[in-house]
């Protein structure tokens, strides 16, 4: 929402990933991270890739541990789930094993995904407090705002998606 207090999510698009009693974790969709190149990470990290690798988007994913990657992928809507894969919904999912990455690295692996580096993170309660605040708006989310490339426009896409013109926010809240 306008006003975000924290210019670290000023205009963010948020996927929220997790949301328990424990507090909930995120991505943020629309930060690109253009300086810090797939290939190299994989170099870094022992992963030799071959012709076939692919290359895919690195980003933001928040300020929490931003040495830790987070893939974000689509996946089949029926079956199971590895250790190391979170579903999100029915098509959706973030892993964390390094598995995914040697998959990328050959030109295997999902046909979305994006590289996530650090993440969003709130305590027992601080989201739903942070709402009750005008700090974030909710959502449906979208392939378009997961994967797509229009970085600079997800913010206003993500509010006329829900029927909002983003001239017309207000940083002010109010309860009736």
């Amino acid at each position: 929402m306008p006003g975000m207090a924290d210019p670290r999510f000023e205009r963010s698009v948020v996927l929220v990933c997790a949301h328990t009693e424990e507090g909930a974790m995120g991505l943020v969709l629309n930060r690109p991270l253009p300086e810090i190149d797939f290939g190299d990470l994989l170099e870094q990290l022992g992963i030799e890739t071959d012709a076939t690798a692919r290359r895919i988007e690195v980003r933001f994913g928040g300020p929490v541990e931003p040495g830790r990657g987070f893939v974000l992928h689509n996946v089949p809507e029926h079956g199971d789930d590895p250790e190391g894969r979170l579903r999100i919904g029915r098509t959706l999912a973030m892993t964390t094993t390094r598995d995914i990455l040697e998959d990328l690295a050959h030109g295997h692996g999902p046909a979305s995904a994006v590289l996530a580096l650090g993440y969003a993170g709130w305590g027992p309660g601080q989201l739903e407090s942070e709402m009750l605040q005008n700090g974030w708006l909710t959502g449906e989310g979208a392939e378009d705002l997961i994967f797509g490339a229009a970085h600079h426009d997800k913010w206003q896409i993500a509010l006329r998606a829900q029927g909002i013109d983003p001239s017309l926010l207000s940083a002010a809240a109010g309860r009736a």
